[in-house]
């Protein structure tokens, strides 16, 4: 799995860089907030408008990449990240940083949609190994943005936006530079395409119960901050702890737990685990070591999740993977745009509350998902779990969308 083209490598990196995106602001949230005189919902706009436009632009990124490649594609989206990063960490206004987080949004729209189809046509080994090697640069990235904006953020909020900026122009040159050209599809990708695939129930099932999933998700990230009232380097080593148990989970236990539970097992067992952590944050609130134990446990159960939601969207509807993951990613971005919001609205009434709102959501993502569960259950009933090799069937299909 280790052994792959500088293709893969450069294209991974870029996501590391990407992933960034979504830690490196919890450091500076509060410092953001008291420096511009901010409450948690308003400083909390800027994972939604990031969230929000990167979901409405994933039913948009297959008809882009189908027309002008997967590699302009990429490039598009990492200058729009560029621009939109440095520009945010130049506003004085939380207003300023909400609308060009939102920017940076798009870029991560077109970026991601791609890569994730770019990495699985030109990696060695089996699919399931490819999705691995995505959510290692997924792990990667979310474990180093939060360390990465404490570090910088320590010194002024601006410079972790900088930051980023300044990362994505060097994965910039690495892509340019190392990823050969693309040639459009052959037959271009409808806009409509991903909202037709939703029409299939196995992939709208599992859509829903990541948005539910990512009320828990969000609260954790947007919202963890106010209550744990720590400096931006204190919050980043918390989240960088996080981002590294994701990381290992993901990437070595979420396999274990699939072969020896399968796939719905793994998946039910995790969001109930992380249900159970939110309760327990829910509880204890005023206790910042309960906090800071539960943000940490919690990325062992996201890390899991996060590897078998992501397979299963790939496998289990029978439209094109990047197709089926436009549609996927439309659905629990979009939808989890509101989670970061609600949980800043909800933290000004009661810091119990968003933790609570965000358990009860992880636990009915699980009631949702347990409705397709013939249709999950089939995945395993395959030859290793469903697993293929790379190519057999995305041969036939051009690169377009990918993210999950």
């Amino acid at each position: 799995m280790w052994r792959q083209p500088k293709t893969v490598w450069s294209i991974a990196f870029a996501c590391v860089i990407s992933f960034m995106g979504i830690g490196l602001v919890d450091p500076i949230l509060k410092p953001i907030a008291d420096e511009l005189g901010a409450g948690p919902s308003q400083v909390s706009l800027l994972f939604t408008s990031y969230l929000a436009v990167m979901g409405v632009a994933m039913l948009g990124t297959g008809w882009v990449s189908s027309r002008i490649g997967a590699k302009r594609t990429l490039l598009v989206g990492l200058a729009l990240i560029i621009v939109g990063s440095a520009l945010a960490g130049s506003q004085d206004t939380v207003g300023g940083i909400v609308a060009f987080r939102a920017l940076w949004g798009l870029g991560n729209a077109l970026f991601i949609a791609t890569a994730l189809a770019t990495i699985v046509n030109a990696a060695s080994g089996s699919v399931k190994q490819a999705i691995i090697l995505y959510e290692a640069a997924l792990g990667v990235g979310i474990a180093t943005g939060p360390l990465l904006g404490g570090w910088l953020g320590g010194i002024s909020w601006r410079w972790p936006f900088y930051g980023v900026a300044l990362l994505m122009a060097i994965a910039f040159i690495a892509t340019v530079t190392t990823l050969p050209a693309t040639p459009r599809a052959e037959h271009p990708t409808s806009i409509t395409a991903p909202l037709r695939a939703l029409g299939h129930r196995g992939l709208l099932t599992v859509g829903i119960t990541a948005l539910l999933y990512n009320f828990g998700f969000f609260t954790l990230l947007a919202f963890t901050p106010f209550p744990l009232a720590m400096g931006a380097r204190e919050i980043g080593f918390i989240f960088f702890g996080w981002g590294l148990l994701l990381a290992i989970t993901s990437v070595f236990v979420a396999p274990v737990i699939q072969r020896r539970f399968g796939t719905l097992p793994g998946i039910v067992g995790a969001l109930l685990g992380f249900a159970i952590i939110l309760a327990i944050m829910a509880i204890g609130t005023d206790n910042k070591t309960v906090l800071i134990v539960g943000v940490v446990v919690s990325g062992a159960f996201l890390g899991i999740n996060n590897t078998l939601i992501t397979e299963t969207v790939m496998k289990i509807s029978p439209v094109e993977r990047g197709v089926a993951s436009a549609a996927y990613s439309f659905v629990r971005f979009s939808g989890g745009a509101v989670a970061p919001w609600l949980a800043g609205t909800l933290g000004e009434k009661s810091i119990h509350l968003p933790f609570w709102v965000g358990s009860a959501a992880v636990v009915l993502a699980v009631v949702v998902l347990l409705t397709a569960r013939r249709l999950i259950s089939a995945l395993d009933a395959e030859p290793d779990h469903g697993a293929e090799p790379v190519g057999s069937r995305l041969e036939a299909e051009a690169v377009t969308v990918g993210d999950a």
